[in-house]
């Protein structure tokens, strides 16, 4: 079992920690400008890309356990018609997106906080990275459809080209043609077009009988379509907790002070980078349990399941461990303005803890993707959201200060966890 976990997880480990990576790149080249705004203005303006393109997270997430589930009964036509209602879904979204892209910018910039001449920055960034709209919500269909066969490799390959290209051009544009925020932006437009590019290609070497099996029919396209629009519903709502949560998070940063908002800017890339690497053990559960949910397999399930919380709580202790003793340096690394790391060290308390009281969240999130189990999942964010981050926060912000946003962090991610294993007897029933 442990390694069939492995051989599922560990590319998705590789997959998800270029994300990160890529994000403190991008810091690192905005920390080592000639002021703090940079750094401000493009995690900003990555917050925009953050509600937009998480709030198209659930074409991935409904798409591997939708996919995985067909993939353990077999029915391969289902398979390719699951992958045909994602893209379609992923194209009117995108096109929406250009086309709203003025609005979009000018309500996201009006809803939230930051100094003029950060948002102007910011700005600038904005306008150029959301021609990526097309191929990064595409990518996501993909990811989430070869995830469901099983098939961790191919995403591993997409997003480590992807994340290369992306730092390699941000490099280029940023360090020879010295441009700024503009300069990583357009890296990661060119990153997700060379993805995507790369995903046709692989999709028709392995995948080509799929193609066979798409239709213009409107009647087989629409079966199965509620069901994954369902599935997919909650799941936005889920997202769009999470989006609510990291969106504040920033802006209310951002409302706090520049410095501030660099700080914790450098601070949350600890939580993410802990997020995507654990993020490999839930996706190997959203292919193993829907593969097995799909089949009626009960027992195998429950054993996947015991196996992936200890392989959780394992790297929860890790990264506590690594966090605790590594912290400073790790600050040191994103920036070397005195300020913002002083103004970090304040606060590096909260992620030390973050990763022992946030493991279990991330499992389940994988367990609940692969059964399909979206209502539950779409309860629990949303009351972890409002009663654990944005209540906590409101009560004590007048007394900690930003101390209550990490207050509010740490909260809303043990919430997640304690509701969603509360909810476990009844996914099996």
């Amino acid at each position: 079992m442990n390694k069939e976990i492995l051989r599922l997880a560990v590319p998705n480990i590789l997959t998800n920690l270029t994300v990160p990576l890529l994000s403190m790149v991008d810091l690192y080249l905005m920390g080592h400008l000639n002021s703090t705004l940079f750094m401000g203005a493009v995690t900003l303006g990555g917050v925009i890309f953050n509600f937009v393109y998480w709030g198209f997270a659930f074409l991935r997430m409904s798409m591997s356990g939708v996919a995985a589930q067909s993939f353990g009964r077999g029915n391969r036509q289902e398979m390719a018609l699951i992958l045909e209602r994602g893209l379609l879904v992923a194209f009117a979204g995108a096109f929406l997106l250009l086309a709203f892209q003025i609005p979009v910018g000018d309500f996201s910039f009006w809803l939230l906080e930051g100094s003029s001449d950060v948002k102007a920055i910011a700005r600038d960034y904005y306008y150029i990275r959301i021609w990526a709209a097309p191929a990064a919500i595409s990518l996501m269909v993909f990811y989430g459809w070869f995830l469901g066969m099983q098939n961790a490799f191919y995403p591993m390959l997409i997003s480590v080209s992807v994340n290369v290209i992306n730092v390699l051009c941000s490099f280029l544009f940023v360090r020879v043609f010295e441009m700024k925020a503009e300069g990583v932006a357009m890296g990661s437009v060119a990153g997700q077009y060379v993805g995507l590019t790369m995903a046709i290609v692989l999709f028709f070497r392995k995948y080509r009988w799929a193609w066979n099996f798409f239709s213009i029919r409107m009647d087989l396209l629409r079966q199965g379509f509620s069901r994954f629009m369902n599935v997919g519903g909650d799941i936005f709502i889920r997202t769009l907790s999470v989006i609510a949560v990291f969106t504040f998070f920033t802006s209310r940063s951002a409302g706090i002070g520049d410095v501030t908002l660099a700080a914790n800017s450098a601070l949350l890339q600890f939580v993410l980078l802990f997020s995507y690497f654990l993020d490999g053990f839930a996706f190997a559960a959203e292919a193993m349990v829907g593969r097995w949910f799909g089949a009626n397999n009960k027992s195998t399930l429950k054993k996947t399941i015991g196996y992936l919380f200890r392989w959780g709580v394992g790297m929860g202790l890790m990264f506590t461990l690594v966090y605790t003793i590594a912290g400073n340096q790790l600050l040191h690394f994103f920036t070397d303005q005195n300020e913002v790391v002083e103004r970090g060290s304040d606060f590096l308390i909260w992620v030390i803890f973050l990763p022992l009281v946030s493991f279990s969240s991330y499992i389940w999130d994988g367990v609940y993707i692969g059964a399909t189990a979206s209502v539950p999942m779409r309860n629990s964010m949303v009351i972890a959201a409002v009663g654990f981050f944005f209540l906590p926060f409101y009560l004590f912000f007048p007394l900690m200060g930003n101390h209550a946003l990490w207050l509010g962090m740490l909260l809303f991610m043990l919430a997640r966890g304690v509701i969603l294993s509360i909810l476990y007897p009844g996914l099996l029933k």
